[in-house]
């Protein structure tokens, strides 16, 4: 049995979106390549990309279904199906991992009574393990809409979920301000960012991630290269007795 359409938008939230839509496709020479700025569009709409947002991307790139299936169903930062105002990823990538990321991972799951990919009954925290996100000098690390919270504990993430869902202010470790999973979706679109101070901040990468710049740039000394059997500087000989 054939597969009925989706149902479209309010013609009030169809106009809106479609003006959006038409500034983002201004930016490309080639109409099918703001596919994936609209995918965020609908995604900061709904909350997730449903049917309805990807028939909306067909319709405005002149695209199949399938087509705009085949992206959104490839990259995992569109979500398939409903999920909370936060987006709390925990890696479990090797390094973070070791450091502690399975044991926050299963915490916050036992702690929230959701699985990977869920959502608490309050719709406020869905609960995923991610991949690595480029900041292994602060493992263990928690994101949250994609925002940073460093050097992270099973404590302190617990502190950090029960604080979102209470609505408290929270802060990340650096970056830009914590905004709902929406406010995200838009500023991925390429909308501008809003949120105040989100202009100045940066990422920022970690000592270690920036020492061998600084070695390139001459604004740090050179490692000092120990002897790894004497534990002192390269070139020295052991004594007879470390020889022994």
């Amino acid at each position: 049995m054939p597969q009925l359409p989706p149902p479209d938008y309010p013609d009030d939230v169809r106009a809106r979106l479609a003006a959006d839509a038409r500034e983002l496709i201004a930016r490309y020479p080639d109409s099918r390549s703001a596919l994936l700025p609209l995918l965020h569009l609908v995604q900061s709409e709904e909350g997730h990309v449903t049917r309805t947002g990807m028939q909306f991307c067909a319709d405005m790139l002149d695209l199949t279904t399938a087509e705009v299936t085949a992206v959104a169903t490839f990259y995992t930062m569109y979500r398939r199906k409903p999920s909370g105002d936060y987006q709390v990823g925990v890696c479990t990538n090797t390094l973070c991992a070791v450091m502690g990321g399975d044991a926050i991972f299963e915490a916050l799951q036992e702690h929230l009574g959701v699985g990977n990919g869920e959502t608490t009954d309050d719709g406020k925290v869905t609960l995923e393990h991610i991949e690595c996100n480029a900041a292994c000098d602060f493992a263990p690390v928690v994101m949250v809409n994609w925002e940073f919270f460093d050097n992270q504990t099973p404590g302190s993430a617990k502190r950090l979920v029960d604080d979102l869902r209470a609505g408290a202010r929270v802060e990340p470790t650096r970056g830009a301000p914590l905004c709902t999973f929406k406010e995200t979706a838009r500023i991925l679109a390429g909308f501008p960012d809003e949120r105040p101070g989100a202009v100045e901040a940066t990422g920022g990468a970690g000592p270690a991630s920036l020492i061998g710049l600084r070695l390139a740039k001459g604004e740090a000394p050179p490692a000092r290269v120990v002897n790894p059997r004497t534990g002192g500087p390269e070139g020295t000989q052991p004594t007879a007795e470390e020889g022994e």
